[in-house]
């Protein structure tokens, strides 16, 4: 029996004491985090399994591990199949998992600060009239079991000062006062990291990829807030910038403090609020309001100075890719590389640069096969060699005090099959419609998403994922509820200029090869001749060099043709003085013309 499989036998033991016939576990921690800190990875500690979403479901008899289709072969390659059974969460739910699997009348235990309040509610209703019961935890079991467990991170809080933030905390907290006032109604209560760390102008390093500390907060009608967190981490300097407004306590002062909001109305966001907070404030006689959180839209919609900061981030970030994709285009030929090494050789050239905080994730580095996994993470099993011939793509991004960057390029080691080529084509297509099409404002993104699978569709061809997702600004990565889903998303916001996000098409054959094209855009305005309604438009603000030797130029439009171009020549402008001379010799060739007689092609339909 393997460590993990030592491990779910211990859990079952301990549920027995527990007198629970079974226990679900989610990923994430108890703010919904999707990339959490070490100590809350406990569903990697019973299980192995590391990707971003996920559950487990553990009865005496069985267990099962629920993912969706960005994880089903991981899952496989994680975690024991003699453990776990493996199932689609697109499929089956873990309710309906439960309904069939569980005795009548069983006794089901959670961590109600790990789930969600819909979630939860969606179990509850599946099982009703079965006889079983979701009993809340007011202890995680793992905690007990995991013996080595790090604590929660408590690094320094710094200022996010205005002039990299574009609005003052004072500014961002008289308007929540006044959505509160305006909602009738006495508090709300911030649990995301990102929105508490945006609206109060903080950062630190709690989170492995984002620049974010372990807050939670609570904001008031009379304008005031409480502010709950490790008050070790605030020096003089942040104090300071909290000012007399914000109350400062204890972290794990916050949940006592629900049972204060007794006969007040308390907004909550179910999306993005563990359904303990709805527990404890309904047990205290509050009345609980659901509402998307007033910090949501705010935060998606970037002001100037966010905007010019992202643009200037992607400048310094567009020459660490540059360098990158230089010392490949020397290194992978020679065969000595691995999805790893050269994971390590992306990071290592963003270190470099100024302001570099940190990841904004894990590179996505994966030759052949690999690539096609759109959520691929190479490990030292996994680990695959880099070789002439090979189809390699590289998804990764950075942060910095004035930006965050999330940028994927795929490469040609070598001379490429024509299939391959076909498809790269055609996903730059998509991309480049994409970043080129007008489109009403306030267009939801799941009715943009179309407008990047056209030309694979037309050869019958598709992509499993979403086109693009929100971006924050030196905060998460990933920043909803603006998306380009590949359909219509529950709480979907329509797109508005200062928005920003990825332009992410890709093509993935299995056990074969994997393409995607990703760079970031910001949503503007576009003044048209004639126009009835206001339009948007996408200007793309990633800049590196796309690979021309993958590109079938009899696949693209002279208008495509001028696009990539142009696109091109404004890397090679902005880039090139910042690169050592022989980097720019070698992007000098990468951002060449692909025609030169397109140059003059009728493009007004391909702005940018």
């Amino acid at each position: 029996m393997n460590n993990f499989g030592n491990r779910l036998v211990i859990l079952r033991k301990m549920l027995v004491e527990l007198d629970l016939d079974g226990f679900m576990l989610s990923t994430g921690d108890a703010h919904m985090t999707e990339w959490p800190a070490a100590f809350a990875q406990r569903l990697a500690w019973l299980t192995g399994f590391t990707g971003t979403t996920g559950m487990a479901a553990v009865l005496a008899g069985r267990a099962a591990m629920f993912v969706d289709g960005r994880y089903t072969a991981a899952v496989r390659n994680q975690v024991d199949g003699g453990d776990y059974g493996f199932v689609d969460l697109a499929q089956t739910g873990i309710g309906d998992w439960l309904a069939r699997n569980a005795e009548a009348g069983a006794r089901i235990g959670y961590d109600p600060t790990l789930h969600g309040c819909d979630a939860v509610r969606k179990i509850e209703h599946r099982l009703a009239g079965s006889g079983m019961e979701l009993v809340p935890l007011a202890a995680n079991p793992i905690d007990g079991l995991w013996v080595d467990r790090p604590e929660r991170p408590k690094t320094p809080l710094f200022v996010q000062p205005v002039t990299l933030s574009g609005r003052t905390t004072a500014g961002k907290l008289d308007d929540v006062t006044d959505w509160l006032a305006s909602s009738d109604a006495d508090a709300v209560v911030l649990v995301a990291l990102d929105s508490i760390a945006w609206l109060f102008n903080i950062r630190a390093s709690d989170i492995p990829v984002a620049p974010l500390g372990y807050a939670f907060a609570i904001c008031r009608r009379d304008g005031s807030a409480d502010l709950y967190i490790d008050t070790a981490t605030l020096s003089d300097e942040v104090r300071n910038h909290l000012g007399d407004r914000v109350r400062l306590a204890g972290y794990d002062d916050f949940y006592p403090a629900l049972e204060a909001l007794t006969g007040q109305c308390v907004s909550i966001d179910p999306d993005l609020s563990p359904i303990a907070i709805h527990q404890a404030l309904s047990q205290a006689g509050a009345k609980v309001r659901e509402d998307v959180e007033p910090t949501l839209l705010a935060k998606q919609i970037k002001n100037v100075v966010e905007i010019e900061g992202m643009r200037q981030a992607h400048v310094r970030d567009g020459v660490a890719v540059t360098r990158f994709l230089h010392w490949l285009s020397t290194e992978g030929p020679k065969g000595n590389q691995t999805e790893l090494s050269a994971a390590g050789r992306m990071t290592a050239f963003r270190r470099e640069l100024a302001g570099f905080h940190g990841v904004s994730f894990d590179p996505i580095s994966a030759a052949d096969a690999s690539a096609a996994l759109p959520h691929y993470w190479p490990t030292p099993a996994s680990n695959r060699p880099i070789r002439p011939g090979s189809v390699f793509l590289i998804d990764s991004g950075g942060q910095y005090p004035d930006g965050t960057t999330d940028i994927t390029r795929t490469v040609t080691i070598g001379t490429p099959r024509a299939e391959v080529k076909d498809r790269f084509t055609r996903v730059l297509k998509g991309h480049i419609r994409l970043a080129a099409t007008l489109f009403p404002a306030g267009t939801l993104g799941s009715r943009l998403d179309p407008v990047a699978r056209l030309a694979l569709w037309e050869a019958g061809l598709d992509y499993a994922h979403g086109t693009g997702h929100g971006v924050g600004h030196f905060l998460n990565v990933h920043e909803g509820p603006n998306h380009l889903p590949a359909g219509p998303r529950p709480g979907e916001t329509g797109i508005q200029a200062g928005m920003i996000l990825s332009n992410e098409p890709g093509y993935y054959k299995a056990g074969d090869y994997g393409i995607r094209i990703e760079n970031l855009v910001v949503a503007v305005k576009r003044d048209v001749l004639g126009a009835e309604q206001p339009l948007l438009g996408f200007e793309t603000i990633s800049l590196a060099p796309i690979d021309r030797a993958l590109i079938d130029i009899d696949l693209l439009s002279d208008a495509e043709i001028a696009w990539l171009d142009r696109y091109h020549a404004r890397v090679l402008a902005r880039i090139g003085p910042l690169v050592p001379s022989d980097t720019r010799r070698w992007l000098e060739q990468a951002t060449a013309p692909l025609r030169p007689d397109a140059r003059s092609a009728r493009v007004a339909d391909f702005g940018d």
